[in-house]
């Protein structure tokens, strides 16, 4: 079990030196050092429901508390959403009151990709209703629904709730959705089934005062697929299937991986967890996190940062020691995964003999009608279960074998093809300036127009490659791992105008070799040359790469001339 939590009321008193440190509770640094560490001791994030049910909602939106409009709101899935018509350069020059519209983007929160067709329903229901018909399915597995007004939380809640969803921490400084694969339990080449252990950490840890006071967010990922399908690599925490030689099958446990501006690879313990083991590894993981994580400044307190300083010896220990009580079993790695597609597109076998079928939406983007046609169609062909997966991607389980043709059919009606294109497969965007406040560029548009472009232009072009576009730094779209990553920013023309582009950033990969893409030096492309200057560089890719070279590899070795 995890450590009791600390904190400055129950925690034992210790000697204190003068040094503020990087304001780690365990070495007993209490006194908050910035603005978000004063409001999460003023007051738990996850007491802002009662406020948002008996005032907020009654009141309207002029009448929240600044800390719990850009604070304590996350910890139920709120944030402000952009004001429109702000363009990308005015993002870091405005004040948050300025960005603030006074409506809210809400984030349900869909542990492991797991949805009965009835939750997809009203999840689809919701935003016809409440959100203007808006929804995205996210990187990590979650539905994002926007224009969502104060006055209308309460009751959004209760019809999520009573079929079985929350929003309780989709965000904030707080465990975040536990990601798993969405092919858990039911695909034939599976390692183990980690959904147990999803549901309870859930049951025992989501929405506990044990751990809604973290430094910043916590990712966490656990999957027994050999696809390797939930970018363990990225996670804070992330749980990875093996084949213990001894013991049998069990996750191999990797910690401190992350992106945004200091992007890192999670590195292995070396430990093999049994399944029932999991949720106590863990809390014991995130307690470290809890007590020794990095409070003083917010651009250091993720555990990455507590990982690198540790090294993974001197991390395992102290897991072992001050929270398990207990060693850890030594463990293989896994092994590489067996595709370069790891989003489960297509039609596929499952154990029991049905098939599930997995199709791309466009950049993740849907709408609440389509959700709601997806879980009709499900139905109609005999499924009551569907998934979301890391990728933006969607899946309907269960399909009988006479049953996945008109299926594919159906949903190719409504522009949601299980066969798509390389470009349309490998294509994703975050949020980006229609409703993000930290964004400078236009996203969701700007990639569903990309990969009509090169679909017309490139025809044939099969080989797996991955197109992750991105509004700012932050890299929610996972810019450093694709193999063509596009960083937001604004940049000059030809005619000296600063107009919206990308930083280009080239080579990334997850599973097979697993690294950051190069920066070309100087390269930076303007929104509306992309689609050119994508054209060029996977041409040149054709012409120069060995047999059987991938995008990535063949980036990371050409001379910046072929890059540019």
């Amino acid at each position: 079990m995890a450590a009791t939590p600390q904190n400055p009321a129950s925690a034992p008193r210790r000697k204190v030196s003068r040094h503020r440190g990087e304001g780690q509770w365990a070495m007993g640094h209490f006194t908050p050092l910035n603005g978000n560490e004063q409001f999460k001791k003023d007051d738990d994030g996850l007491n802002v429901r009662t406020r948002i049910e008996t005032i907020y909602s009654k009141r309207g939106f002029d009448s929240i508390d600044p800390n719990d409009l850009r604070g304590r709101m996350r910890w139920w899935g709120l944030y402000t959403q952009r004001k429109p018509g702000i363009d990308g350069g005015k993002t870091a020059i405005l004040e948050p009151e300025e960005l603030d519209d006074k409506y809210f983007m809400l984030r349900v929160r869909i542990d492991g990709g797991r949805l009965t067709t009835q939750q997809l329903r009203v999840i689809g229901e919701i935003s016809q209703e409440f959100a203007r018909g808006s929804a995205d399915v996210t990187d990590r597995q979650n539905i994002q629904l926007h224009w969502i007004r104060i006055e209308d939380v309460p009751e959004i809640w209760q019809r999520l709730e009573a079929v079985g969803l929350s929003t309780t921490e989709a965000c904030g400084d707080t465990p975040r959705v536990v990601i798993g694969s969405p092919v858990a339990g039911i695909a034939e080449d599976e390692i183990i089934d980690g959904s147990w252990a999803i549901d309870e950490i859930n049951k025992r840890y989501i929405g506990s005062k044990e751990f809604s006071n973290l430094p910043r967010k916590f990712k966490s990922a656990i999957s027994g697929s050999p696809l390797l399908d939930v970018v363990h690599e990225i996670n804070d925490i992330a749980f990875v299937g093996v084949e213990h030689p001894e013991h049998g099958p069990g996750f191999d446990l990797w910690v401190g991986g992350g992106l945004s501006t200091n992007p890192k690879i999670g590195v292995r313990l070396g430990a093999w967890v049994p399944l029932a083991e999991v949720p106590d590894v863990w809390a014991g993981v995130i307690g470290i996190f809890r007590d020794y994580g990095y409070r003083r400044l917010r651009t250091r307190a993720r555990l990455k940062f507590l990982v690198a300083d540790w090294g993974a010896e001197k991390f395992r220990q102290i897991l072992e020691d001050e929270y398990l009580e207990r060693k850890l079993v030594d463990g293989p790695a896994p092994a590489e995964p067996v595709s370069r597609w790891r989003d489960h597109v297509g039609v596929h076998r499952q154990q029991d003999g049905n098939f599930y079928v997995g199709f791309a939406p466009r950049v993740g983007r849907v709408d609440g009608a389509t959700l709601a046609k997806i879980a009709d169609l499900a139905e109609a062909h005999g499924s009551g279960r569907v998934r979301t997966t890391v990728e933006q991607k969607m899946i309907v389980l269960d399909v009988t074998e006479d049953q996945v043709e008109s299926l594919v059919e159906a949903l190719e009606a409504l522009d949601l093809t299980a066969r798509p294109s390389t470009f349309r497969r490998g294509t994703m965007a975050c949020t980006g300036i229609e409703y993000c406040k930290l964004a400078i560029v236009e996203t969701k548009q700007r990639g569903s127009n990309l990969i009509d472009e090169l679909e017309r232009r490139l025809p044939e072009f099969d080989e797996p490659l991955t197109i992750n576009i991105n509004g700012c730094p932050n890299a929610c779209a996972r810019i450093q791992v694709a193999d063509i990553g596009l960083k937001g920013q604004l940049v000059l023309n030809d005619a000296g105008e600063q107009v919206e582009g990308f930083q280009v950033h080239l080579g990334g990969a997850l599973g097979l070799e697993a690294g950051f893409g190069r920066k070309v030096r100087g390269l930076k492309v303007t929104s509306e040359e992309l689609p050119d200057y994508v054209e060029r560089v996977l041409r040149r890719f054709q012409a120069e790469r060995a047999d059987g070279e991938r995008f990535a590899a063949w980036a990371s070795r050409a001379d910046e001339e072929a890059l540019s």
